[in-house]
């Protein structure tokens, strides 16, 4: 019988994780609270990591974290041996019987109603809702960490079944004192001039107008657009849902002729879960337009 190659590294899933968390933060401060760990603790794990991998995958300096050229190429890897671990343990888990369903939601939804009626109806079953942030949604179907997720479409559908669940209006943030702080209602060739944010890790086309090319820095947190609306940055479209939620620094406007943003229900095709149908059924009934 021939011998299983030996792997090169046995690298720890843990640690493979924290490393894409601070990839995608840039920041180790924000990684750290992300992974609610002391921020020194997970430089330590990632000098871990680098050691058994036996190359640097990340530069600090006073301006800041970036990738290096071993970082860039180990990235794609780490999150594809991430998503394989998931499906792994999730079709292990699924050949012994279902196990919890996990509801994801973004900033502003609420799945409470739905959530609610599903333990109602299935006394029995362990029925989760976890926050995800604007960017996550799809990297969160694929790697197993929820089941379904309510969400607006601002992420590539492809490899998901996308249930639609209604449309919200969009509104101009802008800052307190802006030129369009007040108006009743502006229509998209009022902002042609205005320099929006760039998004991260979501679609940027279902986020600011087509075509529209005077873009700022990038924004990776609801927190961080805010900062620089209210700085007079820029300026953002954004569901209307955010507008209930805003700092007293900033205003929202009606935008009349913008596309509104569709909220869906979204699922991996041909996910099994026997719990799904009955949270599509709920969902659609119980979870309207506020």
């Amino acid at each position: 019988m021939a011998e299983l190659p030996v792997p090169p590294a046995d690298l720890e899933l843990r640690l493979v994780r924290y490393f894409t968390v601070v990839a995608d933060e840039l920041h180790f401060g924000r990684a750290a609270d992300v992974l609610r760990l002391a921020q020194p603790s997970l430089s330590r794990q990632i000098r871990r990591l680098e050691r058994q991998l036996g190359a640097r995958l990340l530069d600090r300096s006073s301006r800041g974290t970036r990738l290096t050229a071993a970082g860039e190429t180990f990235l794609p890897q780490a999150r594809e041996l991430l998503r394989t671990a998931a499906r792994a343990a999730a079709s292990t888990r699924s050949a012994a019987g279902p196990g919890p369903f996990t509801v994801g939601y973004t900033t502003n939804l609420i799945v409470t109603p739905a959530v609610r009626e599903l333990r109602h109806r299935h006394p029995d079953a362990d029925v989760r809702a976890v926050h995800l942030s604007w960017s996550e949604p799809r990297d969160a179907l694929l790697d197993h960490r929820v089941d379904v997720v309510a969400a607006r479409l601002v992420f590539a559908p492809d490899g998901l079944e996308i249930t639609p669940l209604y449309e919200e209006p969009r509104v101009l943030l802008v800052p307190l004192g802006h030129r369009l702080a007040g108006k009743e209602s502006i229509t998209l060739d009022d902002i042609a001039d205005e320099t929006l944010p760039r998004f991260a890790g979501i679609d940027g086309g279902g986020a600011n107008p087509p075509g529209h090319t005077r873009l700022g820095a990038v924004v990776e947190t609801l927190e961080d657009k805010l900062e620089m609306v209210a700085g007079d940055e820029v300026v953002s479209l954004a569901p209307a849902g955010f507008a209930t939620n805003l700092r007293q620094d900033i205003v929202s406007v009606p935008v009349s002729d913008a596309l509104p943003v569709q909220v869906v229900l979204a699922a991996r095709s041909g996910e099994r879960h026997p719990l799904l149908a009955a949270f599509r059924t709920a969902a659609t009934q119980l979870l309207p337009a506020r």
